[in-house]
């Protein structure tokens, strides 16, 4: 893990049962996205820049809690809370982060539901960020996410999606050229390094004696995820617009994967 942007205030993981999961969790993510710790990077800066130093962030889709760790990191006066529906990887960031001090609320729920921000603090947020995790959301469920985020946020506040955003039918040389472009770093296979380690992950968890009761509420939790390729990055940009969002735009990519911005 780059430890380069981190700021002092925030103890360094331990070596326990759950400090290493976490740490396998971040290898395996880094191996299909080798330049994750650099889209980290940029989303901080952008953070940096944009709001001030206490501010209070909300991680959509948090996983274990990768982001917010970060986060908390390099702003020693940020809070964050972390939203996952996913009770494994929450199980993972809530015993391996804990509450950082009270700076680090968890909250369960299921974005795809209007009613995920209930229970949620009444004080407007100034950051929402998310990363690697909105691409399981079609275009309904993104719509209706922008919509019930916008009230939560202050005017003026900032959202940093750090997604595979793939072009759509408006770009249709570009989306091309992605594909040719991921077929040539795999090989041609259909399925890999990265989604191999992946998988290979979700079932070592599986067999783990603590996290694999958990699997059970897990696919009943999944069991409505629709089937669908990502949205493309224009799906999000129209449905921030009609949320009420601004300044719409890319401000780090490569090739597919980038960094949407917006502001409220």
């Amino acid at each position: 893990m780059n430890e380069r942007s981190a700021a002092r205030g925030l103890p360094a993981l331990g070596r326990g049962r759950w400090a290493r999961w976490f740490r396998s969790w971040e290898r395996q993510q880094e191996s299909f996205n080798p330049v994750r710790e650099a889209r980290f990077e940029a989303m901080l800066d952008l953070v940096e820049v944009s709001v001030p130093r206490r501010f209070t962030a909300i991680d959509l889709g948090c996983g274990p809690g990768s982001l917010s760790y970060r986060l908390l990191r390099r702003f020693p006066q940020a809070r964050c809370v972390a939203v996952d529906f996913d009770p494994v990887v929450l199980r993972i960031g809530r015993e391996a982060l804990g509450t950082v001090d009270g700076r680090l609320a968890w909250h369960e729920a299921d974005l795809r539901s209007t009613t995920w921000g209930r229970g949620l603090p009444a004080r407007p947020f100034d950051v929402a960020v998310s990363t690697t995790a909105l691409h399981w959301l079609d275009a309904r469920a993104l719509r209706r996410l922008y919509r019930t985020l916008a009230p939560r946020l202050r005017r003026g506040a900032i959202f940093l999606n750090g997604d595979h955003l793939p072009w759509g039918p408006e770009a249709p040389t570009l989306a091309r050229l992605a594909e040719r472009v991921r077929r040539l770093r795999t090989g041609g296979a259909a399925r890999s390094a990265g989604w191999r380690a992946w998988e290979a992950w979700w079932k070592a968890a599986e067999q783990d004696p603590v996290l694999g009761p958990l699997f059970a509420e897990r696919t009943r939790r999944q069991s409505h995820h629709p089937r669908h390729g990502d949205e493309p990055l224009s799906v999000h940009r129209d449905a921030l617009r009609r949320a009420g969002f601004s300044d719409v735009e890319v401000v780090w990519r490569g090739l597919e994967n980038g960094i949407l911005f917006a502001r409220r």
